[in-house]
């Protein structure tokens, strides 16, 4: 699906793993007049059980909008802190429009990769671990924000290698998560998401 917003164009993927209803994948984004913000999080485990811990960490963000991304990360966390959800990676991303300048976390195996129009792309080094409501120790990152670039967010149903390959072959983020989805009809291993966003003015 591709949608286009005020300042963003966004392309997204998402499908459960060959035998299950429910995918363990949330993920949400919104528009609003200074900033775009978006948020994929993967529940550990599989099924019904961990779409409860990722719409749980959605629900946080939705609710948390204006926070900075690192206190929006700490607070997804105290959601899993002394009670039955089994946790789950998250990655968030933040563009800030008023300050032409784009932040972004992630704590798990979930990938962001940064592509400018001009220079080598950015990606996020994963940190091991899970939200589970222990104390994190996660970096934000950040960078300038310019027309043209692209953002990918994925979970870890995504190889890398070729999206990325995919995408410089043509750089059309549209083209790339079509071609992406016949890719992921043939073998759906794992829960995948794959959200492409573009920064157009």
């Amino acid at each position: 699906m591709t949608e286009s917003k005020d300042r963003m164009e966004v392309a997204t993927f998402d499908q459960a793993k060959k035998g299950n209803y429910y995918s363990g994948d949330s993920y949400f984004y919104i528009e609003l007049e200074d900033f775009f913000i978006c948020v994929l999080a993967d529940g550990l485990g599989s099924g019904e059980v961990a779409k409860t811990s990722s719409e749980a960490v959605i629900e946080v963000v939705r609710q948390n909008l204006h926070e900075p991304l690192d206190t929006l990360l700490d607070k997804c966390n105290e959601v899993f802190f002394s009670n039955e959800k089994r946790g789950c990676v998250i990655g968030l991303l933040k563009v800030d429009y008023s300050k032409d300048r784009y932040s972004y976390i992630s704590f798990g195996n979930i990938g962001i990769i940064v592509v400018p129009v001009e220079g080598k792309k950015r990606r996020n080094i994963p940190v091991s671990g899970y939200l589970s409501g222990v104390p994190l120790n996660a970096k934000v990152h950040h960078g300038e924000l310019k027309p043209g670039t692209v953002f990918f967010m994925f979970s870890d149903g995504v190889n890398e290698r070729q999206l990325t390959n995919e995408f410089y072959s043509h750089r059309s983020m549209s083209l790339t998560i079509e071609w992406y989805s016949l890719q992921e009809t043939l073998s759906m291993d794992d829960d995948t998401t794959l959200i492409a966003m573009k920064f157009i003015e």
